[in-house]
């Protein structure tokens, strides 16, 4: 995303200590974003008419807690993605402020390359959703029927499978680590030691390789595994 193109880019920034609202501001303005400081309430009205691309929200801001108001944003239906910020570090914080309706979470302090890399991996995310179909070789996505397709077969996915190979789908061709699929398939945000992710890579094989040909999901040793690209 170049500055021209994330200039279109409203960022609605929830925070009250000046020193950080002008640190953030920095930052992002200087990639290209508008940012705009508003109070909780002013951040759910810009959400509920659209008038933000994201929102930035510290958890505390005078005295007041804004997930409460995340929340109800939630339960409206309003969908624009939003980064919490908090010093409030523990993983019970974390997934407190996640299971509220915050896309990520990042705990103060921070640095603002990381600050302002989130803010762009998930306004990249959101340009991604606005894609309908997604296709790699003979394999087929279709994201708004729900349905997979490799040739003219059908394929049966369950929930969790289907958005585990949309991920693959959307990046093709790269490797991806177990870890970056725990974060954005299965939305943990911190360490997990578990198997998950391999039993369900295998039982999505099964699903979608044919018989006879290799697998189109590859395992990249010591790092995690890649969609052939060009299968």
């Amino acid at each position: 995303m170049n500055k021209a193109e994330a200039r279109a880019q409203t960022i609605v920034l929830v925070e009250d200590e000046p020193a950080m609202v002008d640190e953030i501001r920095g930052e992002l303005e200087s990639k290209g974003y508008l940012v705009r400081p508003a109070s909780i309430a002013q951040a759910a009205d810009a959400a509920r008419v659209g008038d933000a691309a994201m929102m930035i929200m510290d958890r505390i801001v005078f005295g007041e807690d804004s997930i409460v108001t995340l929340q109800a944003l939630r339960r409206e239906g309003v969908k624009v993605p939003v980064l919490v910020i908090s010093a409030l570090s523990s993983v019970d914080e974390k997934v407190k402020g996640l299971k509220a309706g915050g896309d990520d979470y990042l705990t103060k302090p921070f640095a603002m390359v990381e600050l302002s890399a989130r803010v762009e991996a998930m306004l990249r995310r959101l340009d991604d959703v606005r894609t309908t179909k997604l296709r790699v070789g003979d394999l087929e996505m279709d994201l708004i029927e729900k349905t997979v397709h490799r040739a003219s077969n059908r394929i049966e996915l369950l929930p969790r499978e289907f958005r585990l190979l949309e991920y693959f789908l959307r990046h093709p061709g790269r490797v991806i680590t177990r870890a970056m699929l725990l974060q954005e398939v299965w939305q943990y945000h911190f360490s997990l030691e578990t198997n998950v992710v391999d039993v369900h890579i295998s039982n999505l094989r099964k699903k979608i390789d044919t018989k006879g040909t290799p697998s189109l999901i590859v395992n990249i040793r010591g790092a995690g595994f890649m969609l052939n690209a060009n299968p």
